[in-house]
């Protein structure tokens, strides 16, 4: 059985639409910045995944120690968040990393920073990793 880690992107809300009326929009973003029990589904999307093994490679790759630390949350305890406040400090870490690395993990580091782009330019959006055994 081998281990794979996911990040699961949370940008919407299900909403039933026969009942909504155009303000439910804002309701949806207070959803997500709030969090859960609101009576709206979560719709948490996979963006991007990678074998376990490579991840941690990515993992060293990182020189920035914040960054890396709060990334290697997801060996050590199976999940992580990533909300707005963590935006700032991720994409100056993987901004830094070593050039030296293959092109699949030059693709996973450019698919996390758009996503982190997606959480600057919309806060109340937030991604949720977990390490999955496939």
């Amino acid at each position: 059985m081998s281990e794979s880690v996911t990040f699961f992107i949370l940008n919407q809300k299900f909403v039933d639409d026969k009942d909504a009326k155009p303000e439910s929009q804002q309701l949806v973003y207070y959803g997500l910045a709030i969090g859960h029990h609101l009576g709206v589904i979560d719709c948490f999307k996979p963006a991007l995944t990678c074998p376990l093994e490579r991840y941690q490679e990515w993992l060293a790759a990182i020189p920035d120690e914040q960054a890396r630390q709060k990334l290697a949350g997801i060996p050590k305890y199976g999940e992580i968040v990533i909300n707005s406040t963590h935006v700032v400090m991720l994409a100056e870490g993987l901004a830094a990393m070593r050039g030296d690395v293959d092109d699949e993990i030059l693709h996973w580091r450019d698919q996390l920073m758009t996503m982190l782009e997606m959480i600057q330019n919309e806060p109340a959006i937030h991604l949720i990793v977990r390490r999955l055994n496939d």
